[in-house]
């Protein structure tokens, strides 16, 4: 794995852990709350909602560079190496093709919802809705990063190349 590679996964990651930190303390305060003094923070399940809206789309990519995607591997399993092969090289086009639209129309939708806002909030929903676009864009170059190996070999990343903390310090 190549120094981009490796600080690309450590930014994704570090992004992710810190969306998933920040909504936990949310959701965590907002219950104490709940319990201790019998009110609660109005805009907490809003945030938490739109956070676990971005951790999805924006760890899509995580998953799919690792192998961890629902994947139905029986016709592939059953075709020689160089049909498996031909077969994974249709899969890889349908999927850059899906993502470019998924990207495309992300955006469109994502600049039309500029005008309505949250109700708690009051921030535009395109704000939202832009984590359909960076994650399909994020998950795009995940694919192109894994193609080679995953086109050839069927080889996903692995655990011990896919840890945040080691690539941190690069």
């Amino acid at each position: 794995m190549n120094k981009f590679e490796q600080v690309f996964i450590a930014i994704n990651r570090w992004i992710l852990i810190f969306l998933l930190a920040a909504m936990s303390i949310i959701v965590f305060t907002n219950v104490v709350m709940r319990y201790v003094t019998d009110a609660s923070i109005p805009w907490s399940e809003e945030v938490s909602r739109h956070m676990m809206i971005w951790l999805t789309f924006i760890g899509g990519g995580l998953v799919l560079r690792s192998g961890g995607h629902i994947a139905v591997d029986n016709l592939q399993d059953a075709l020689p190496t160089t049909g498996a092969r031909a077969m994974r090289g249709v899969v890889f086009a349908l999927l850059v093709a899906f993502l470019l639209l998924l990207v495309y129309h992300g955006w469109d939708y994502a600049q039309r919802t500029m005008v309505q806002t949250t109700a708690a909030t009051e921030i535009p929903f395109g704000y939202i809705y832009l984590a359909m676009p960076i994650g399909a864009a994020l998950m795009l170059m995940h694919l192109i990063l894994i193609a080679r190996e995953w086109l050839l070999h069927r080889e996903f990343i692995a655990d011990e190349d896919f840890d945040a903390t080691s690539s941190a310090s690069l």
